[in-house]
């Protein structure tokens, strides 16, 4: 395996298809090692993902659900035993559902997998990053959080209605965000640094698969959005562009922007460090 002329590394979560997919294509194409954590395989077809699957520029961790703490902590494991360093932690797995759903935990499952997960994710592979260069965290957002009309944790657990898009899904990316503007200070002393990133409107849509999208908003995206390219080139400025020396920020359109009940960051921060080290860390005591 011939790493030596691929300096950086990045680690990627969701990157077998969408925006996670273009930018673990994007990284390669610019000579960075590529680490990912995903459910399903790359595309057999695609020569460039294949092509550095085999020579190890490419390192492709499988987990089998990632809102299943057992199944989570495996593959973390793994990551943890076989990698020396990451650079840039890209924590972009996401996905919308079309109607209420808990995890195994008892959680609703976007707050379980958009808002816990990562910060999960961010807390086992911290050592990893400190190990890196650029010591860096871009958290996948959306810019439909800005529709959320109401926030407590209480509603993000267990909501008493559903919306698709503009319910659950958009809450739970508030919360994303707030978190990772409270958690920021506290990073900044171990040098690493952390966004939250709007990657726009990209088509995403796959054949037969549930979007969680409005009719409307899934006729809309068909037509006008823009291929998932558009996203990965965000997150990637997001990471490496212009705000790459600030910390906490949520970026739109490649520019800072305001988060509505920002009161409660601290609230939410202490929440998910909560299921993190009660139910996670915890959990591994149990399960062994």
């Amino acid at each position: 395996m011939n790493t030596n002329q691929r300096e950086h590394i990045a680690l990627i979560t969701g990157a077998s298809q969408g925006i996670g997919l273009a930018l673990a294509r994007k990284l390669l194409s610019q000579n960075w090692q590529v680490i990912t954590l995903n459910r399903s395989d790359f595309p057999a077809d695609d020569m460039l993902i294949q092509n550095a699957l085999k020579n190890g520029w490419l390192r492709a961790y499988k987990v089998k659900d990632l809102t299943d703490y057992g199944s989570l902590r495996h593959s973390l494991k793994e990551i943890k035993s076989k990698e020396q360093r990451i650079d840039i932690l890209f924590n972009n797995a996401g996905g919308g559902l079309s109607e209420l759903r808990y995890s195994k935990q008892g959680r609703e499952m976007h707050y379980e997998l958009l808002t816990v997960v990562p910060y999960i994710i961010l807390m086992e592979l911290k050592e990893l990053l400190k190990n890196g260069s650029l010591k860096t965290v871009i958290n996948t957002s959306s810019q439909v959080l800005r529709f959320t009309k109401e926030f407590s944790i209480e509603n993000l657990e267990h909501p008493t209605t559903f919306r698709k898009m503009y319910g659950p899904y958009a809450t739970s990316k508030l919360a994303l965000s707030l978190w990772t503007q409270a958690v920021a200070p506290q990073l900044a002393k171990e040098g690493i640094k952390i966004r939250s990133v709007d990657p726009g409107i990209n088509n995403t849509l796959r054949k037969g698969k549930d979007s969680g999208l409005t009719a409307w908003f899934e006729l809309f995206m068909k037509v006008f959005s823009s291929p998932p390219t558009h996203g990965a080139n965000l997150l990637f400025e997001g990471a490496l562009g212009k705000h790459r020396n600030e910390t906490g920020v949520f970026l739109l359109k490649d520019r800072v922007a305001d988060l509505k009940f920002t009161e409660h960051v601290q609230r939410v921060l202490d929440r998910i460090s909560d299921i993190y080290s009660r139910e996670f860390l915890d959990g591994s005591v149990l399960h062994g």
